[in-house]
C-alpha cells in the first residue's frame, strides 16, 4: 500500500503495479511526486511561498558561511531541500515547477538579503512582488501580495536561521527581480495587485494538475456511490471532517466534468471562490464586485450565497452545494 502523506489518498494497486519504474515509487511514497493511474510518476513543484522561504533562510545562514542548499518545513507536512546559491546576506533561490506545465512563474528568481538589525525578524517586500491597488479583506491598499499561510512559513524558516547563528534579530529584503513581467502573464491585474507577482503557496507544494488532476480523478468520481467533490486542498481537508461517510476528491476546476460522472449521492464542498464562479460565473460583476472574495466580505454575502445556491438546486436539484470558510465554518449549504 502507498498512501500519498500530502492529500491521504490511497494509490490503488492496479496504479502501482501499473508503474513502470518502481524505483521512483519512493519519490511517492516521501510526497514529492505524485501517482497517476497510467503508472506515471510526476513531481510536484515548489510554491513561491516555499521558495521565497529558503531564499530567506539561505540568507541569514550564509552571514556565517556560504550555503548551496537549505532545508524547509512547509505546511503540508514535509521538509524539502531546496538548491540556493548564498553567500555573505545574499541568497538567490530558482523557483522548481516539478511537472506543472503551464507554471507561469517556473524558473523564477527569488533573492533575499539579510542584515542584521533590531530583534526578531523583519521581512521588506520589494521589487518584483505585487502590492494591492485597493483594500481586500486582510490585506489594506499598498500592502504586499504574500499570503498569510506563506508570510507564516517563511518567517518560521528566517526564525530557524536566525537562532543557528546566534543572532538577536535580522532585516531580509525580499524580491523577484522579474516579477513584473512575470506579472503579465497571471490574473494578478484583475485581483487588484500590480507591479509583480504574488507569494502564495498554502502547502508549499504545486500540483502538476494537468496530468495528476485528469481523467484519472474523474474516473474515481464515476467509481464511488457517494463523493464529495471539492476544488482545492482546504476544501478536501474539511470534506474529509464534514462528510466522513463519503470518498473526498479533489478535482481542481473540473466541477463540471465531475458532476457529469457522478453516479450516486454527489456533494460539492469547498471554499466559495471557485463553486460560486462555477455555479453563476457573473456573480462578482452582477452583485458590483471585482473578485468573490471582496464579495465575500460585504454584508451582502449570506444574501448572494443563498440566492445563488437556491438557483442552483433548481438546476440540479440532486447535488447537494456546501461552501466553507478557512476555519471551516459551513457559510452556505442547499440542504
Amino acid at each position: 500500500m502507498i498512501r500519498d502523506p500530502v492529500t491521504g489518498f490511497e494509490y490503488p494497486e492496479a496504479w502501482v503495479d501499473a508503474c513502470k519504474s518502481p524505483d521512483s515509487l519512493e519519490c511517492v511514497r516521501k510526497g514529492l511526486c505524485v501517482l497517476t493511474s497510467s503508472g506515471l510518476v510526476l513531481r510536484r513543484g515548489y510554491s513561491t511561498g516555499a521558495t521565497a522561504a529558503a531564499a530567506c533562510k539561505a540568507s541569514v545562514l550564509s552571514l556565517r558561511k556560504a550555503v548551496d542548499y537549505v532545508e524547509v518545513k512547509i505546511p503540508c507536512g514535509l521538509t524539502i531541500t531546496m538548491a540556493v546559491t548564498a553567500k555573505d546576506g545574499r541568497a538567490s533561490v530558482y523557483k522548481y515547477a516539478g511537472d506543472y506545465k503551464d507554471d507561469a512563474t517556473a524558473g523564477i528568481e527569488i533573492v533575499a538579503q539579510a542584515m542584521p538589525e533590531g530583534n526578531g525578524v523583519c521581512i521588506e517586500a520589494g521589487e518584483g512582488i505585487g502590492r494591492f491597488t485597493r483594500d481586500m479583506p486582510g490585506y489594506p491598499a499598498g500592502s504586499p501580495a504574500i499570503s498569510k499561510a506563506a508570510l507564516e512559513y517563511i518567517m518560521s524558516s528566517a526564525r530557524e536561521a536566525l537562532d543557528e547563528v546566534g543572532l538577536e534579530g535580522i532585516r531580509i529584503g525580499l524580491s523577484i527581480p522579474r516579477g513584473a513581467e512575470i506579472a503579465k502573464k497571471t490574473l494578478n491585474s484583475r485581483l487588484g495587485i500590480m507591479g509583480g507577482i504574488s507569494i502564495l503557496g498554502s502547502t508549499g507544494l504545486v500540483e502538476p494538475w494537468d496530468d495528476h488532476v485528469g481523467e484519472s480523478i474523474i474516473d474515481r468520481v464515476s467509481r464511488h456511490d457517494k463523493v464529495v467533490i471539492t476544488t482545492g486542498r482546504t476544501g478536501l481537508r474539511y470534506s474529509r471532517l464534514l462528510f466522513p461517510d463519503y470518498e473526498a476528491i479533489l478535482v481542481g476546476t473540473r466541477l463540471g466534468q465531475a458532476l457529469e460522472r457522478a453516479r450516486g449521492t454527489a456533494i460539492v464542498c469547498g471554499l466559495p471562490a471557485l463553486i460560486l464562479k462555477f455555479i453563476d460565473p457573473s456573480v462578482p460583476e452582477r452583485y458590483g464586485y471585482p473578485t468573490v472574495a471582496e464579495m465575500a466580505a460585504s454584508g451582502e454575502f449570506p444574501h448572494i450565497v443563498r440566492h445563488c445556491l437556491q438557483s442552483f438546486k433548481k438546476k440540479k436539484p440532486g447535488v447537494r452545494v456546501v461552501l466553507v470558510d478557512r476555519d471551516g465554518k459551513v457559510v452556505g449549504d442547499s440542504g
